[in-house]
């Protein structure tokens, strides 16, 4: 979860501000948390809280719950318009999205789940609240399964066959190649596969985030989606956790903590 969060802090600097080299300050103090951090906490939140994750009803009902509060709660953040209107009302219907929104926020399905059904349902579960077009699905699925088998001691040529397989993304473009090109995107399908893309090209979980805000598009959350899967293929350094910790309040850092506590027992 740490990995997520400590990405969004690293991209939010270069989010409206984009650079094309890895060579940047991993921390400044412009470094802070977005609607990526805000989201990803609550998600965990309602995971941890609901007693029978099998119970898919209970898990929307959850997730919906936990993101209207948290996303009240810090309403600056970030979100974007239609999601923003979504936290206001009563009775919050999904709207058809295909943003990235529902992939920057999955990570804890992927520690979370027991096996690999598990992580599909649950996945589409905490998407399709909002992010119901098949696009969003398919980039929280992707991603919270990159996570799962990461964390699995999969390696990423298996990752990556099974990625390609069951989402049918392509990632025979190199970093390389695709970053003078590439620009602002927030669809699942033009920045979760790029996303992942990092992971695979990367030799660390600093150097896997690196590669996300390198690319120059939406940065902030490219790299909460790398550092993810990258927290659970490589661990994350301490220095990093503690930044990001400290630029936490009170009430994520608590819940992230706790999921911490938790993931590390199932480790």
């Amino acid at each position: 979860m740490y990995g997520a969060i400590a990405g969004d802090m690293i991209g939010s600097v270069y989010e409206f501000n984009s650079i094309k080299t890895t060579e940047f300050p991993l921390f400044s103090r412009r470094s802070h948390f977005t609607d990526d951090t805000v989201m990803t906490v609550a998600v965990a939140e309602a995971l941890m809280e609901t007693a029978d994750l099998s119970d898919l009803a209970a898990v929307r009902a959850a997730v919906v719950k936990s993101m209207q509060r948290w996303g009240r709660k810090y309403h600056d953040a970030g979100f974007g318009g239609t999601f923003y209107h979504w936290l206001d009302k009563r009775d919050p219907q999904p709207y058809g999205s295909f943003g990235n929104g529902s992939a920057m926020r999955v990570s804890s399905v992927g520690w979370l789940a027991d096996d690999a059904d598990q992580v599909k349902e649950l996945a589409r579960a905490t998407a399709d609240v909002t992010h119901d077009h098949p696009e969003g699905v398919k980039g929280a699925q992707a991603t919270a399964a990159a996570i799962y088998m990461a964390r699995k001691g999969k390696t990423k040529d298996e990752i990556r066959k099974v990625i390609e397989d069951e989402y049918g993304y392509d990632f025979s473009g190199s970093l390389a190649e695709i970053r003078p090109h590439y620009h602002f995107e927030v669809s699942c399908q033009k920045s979760v596969p790029e996303a992942i893309r990092c992971f695979f090209e990367g030799d660390s979980y600093e150097s896997v985030v690196r590669n996300a805000v390198s690319l120059g598009g939406d940065a902030d959350t490219q790299a909460a989606i790398a550092g993810a899967i990258a927290e659970a293929y490589y661990g994350i350094p301490e220095e990093i956790v503690k930044e990001a910790r400290n630029r936490l309040p009170e009430d994520m850092r608590s819940v992230a903590d706790a999921f911490t506590a938790q993931k590390t027992a199932l480790t």
